[in-house]
């Protein structure tokens, strides 16, 4: 008998049912997990580094404007010429990839002074407001400007002032910190209008960088019994206390001349002193206020060192401050090396009508000037009647008044993995990092094109079983 020509069909593989069930099942249980992680967290701590526009700068405090810069609300400089703004606050949705932050801190431009001492350029920039959503960045601030041609001073609140090129940076992540290296800035033609008109809608400003922290403890918003605060209750007005900080930077351009690549210097802080960037803070205070006589006497601890080459060793220690009839003065241990003197008068400011609001006395940054012992403390580096860095204080009389938080500019940028971007300018690189791994939103597309993968490849199985079906059994001959 010949052999048989009948093919045999075997059965088709049952992978239509449990198969594709199984990738679909773990997507799903994966939505749960991916919706909790999106939910928004709190920015909280951090910095913004920017210069507005370098040329600018130049040009204020060059040979034509003879001007000059100053900061306030925690700002102070960074690196050859741009200013860093302190303390974000805002929030993050790492699902969406939505930031929105705001800094504090201000800087003021004065230049082209008038023989009635106001100025022809005054311009105040500040709390720069940084909000990202899809492809879009903007940054936002607070604009107090006197037109080019004079006239007064006006002032515009939350002004979309600049644009920001992020050239395809995923802001997707699940990590503890958000930070943004030299982003592109182009001039919007409300930023120009509130510029005063120095530049054109469509000038590339200096580039953007921030570092910003993100807390994990809040998912969403808080709710509206934990937003509202009770208001203070009428604190003490008058008497001891042993609660209280000074917050003084000493000088910034002398900061700058200590770390700077004559000097290549550096200061310490002991005995309780803390760093806020543009200022240092003295804490532990206590002594006496007398509302009714304006008196004021306290003492702090904390000990600020200055080191560096050319034989710079100075360190301030111990500072005091007093205030009576409207005047007060900043009194410290000053220490050249091994060599100290004791309770030096370094500064004065105006002090008048000192009181107390709930429980807390406070000055904020007030104008300071170097004493002739001040001057000879800093080795004749500065004259008598030189101004100095602004002085902040805070007394808490009551036990349940706080004192004024300390800038923040959060943690130092962790060295992570980069997502790089094409800059659309062309000029640098945008880079983003999200500290840690582990986007809830990769991990979905990942589910989603495995099961798309597994998909095509059942397809391709039953497409070559129909095709063997329909084609002549090969003979069973060797």
């Amino acid at each position: 008998m010949p052999p048989s020509t009948r093919s045999t069909r075997f059965p088709r593989p049952a992978l239509a049912g449990p198969v594709l069930l199984l990738p679909v099942v773990l997507l799903l249980a994966l939505l749960p997990a991916t919706t909790a992680h999106a939910a928004t967290r709190t920015v909280q701590g951090g910095r913004l580094d920017w210069g507005v526009k370098t040329s600018f700068q130049s040009y204020v405090t060059g040979p034509v404007a003879h001007g000059s810069y100053t900061l306030a609300g925690g700002a102070t400089t960074v690196g050859a010429s741009q200013f860093r703004f302190p303390s974000a606050r805002g929030d993050y949705d790492a699902a969406t990839g939505t930031f929105d932050a705001s800094f504090a801190g201000a800087v003021r431009f004065l230049g082209h002074r008038r023989a009635d001492g106001t100025h022809q350029l005054d311009l105040t920039l500040s709390h720069p407001t940084v909000r990202i959503s899809g492809d879009r960045g903007t940054l936002y601030l607070d604009v107090s400007s006197r037109a080019k041609d004079g006239g007064t001073v006006d002032a515009t609140r939350h002004v979309p002032f600049a644009t920001l090129a992020l050239g395809g940076i995923d802001m997707h992540g699940d990590g503890d910190a958000v930070t943004l290296r030299q982003l592109p800035t182009t001039l919007t033609a409300q930023g120009a209008a509130a510029f005063a008109g120095y530049y054109p809608a469509g000038t590339a400003l200096d580039p953007v960088s921030l570092s910003a922290d993100i807390e994990r403890g809040r998912t969403g918003p808080p709710s509206p019994a934990a937003a509202r605060r009770a208001a203070p209750e009428p604190g003490r007005t008058t008497g001891q206390f042993s609660d209280g900080a000074v917050d003084w930077g000493v000088r910034r351009t002398f900061r700058e001349y200590v770390t700077g690549t004559l000097t290549r210097g550096r200061w310490q802080l002991t005995h309780g002193a803390r760093d806020g960037g543009a200022l240092f803070r003295f804490a532990d205070g206590r002594g006496t206020f007398d509302a009714q006589r304006q008196r004021l006497t306290s003492e702090f601890t904390g000990t600020v060192r200055f080191t560096g080459g050319h034989g710079l060793d100075l360190a301030l220690s111990a500072p005091s401050v007093t205030v009576e009839a409207g005047e007060g003065t900043l009194r410290a241990d000053v220490s050249h090396g091994a060599r100290t003197t004791r309770n030096v008068p370094l500064v004065t400011f105006a002090a008048e009508r000192l009181g107390a609001r709930g429980g807390l006395v406070r000055l904020s940054e007030v104008p300071t000037t170097l004493t002739a012992q001040g001057a000879e403390a800093f080795g004749g580096l500065y004259a008598r009647g030189t101004a100095m860095d602004p002085l902040s204080l805070a007394i808490a009389l009551d036990p349940s008044a706080e004192l004024p938080a300390l800038p923040d500019p959060g943690s130092e940028p962790k060295a992570a993995a980069t997502t790089r971007s094409a800059d659309a300018a062309g000029a640098t690189d945008a880079v983003a990092e999200t500290a840690g791994a582990g986007s809830p939103t990769g991990l979905v597309v990942a589910m989603v094109a495995a099961t798309v993968a597994l998909l095509a490849g059942v397809a391709l199985h039953r497409g070559r079983a129909r095709r063997r079906a329909s084609s002549p059994a090969p003979d069973d001959r060797t």
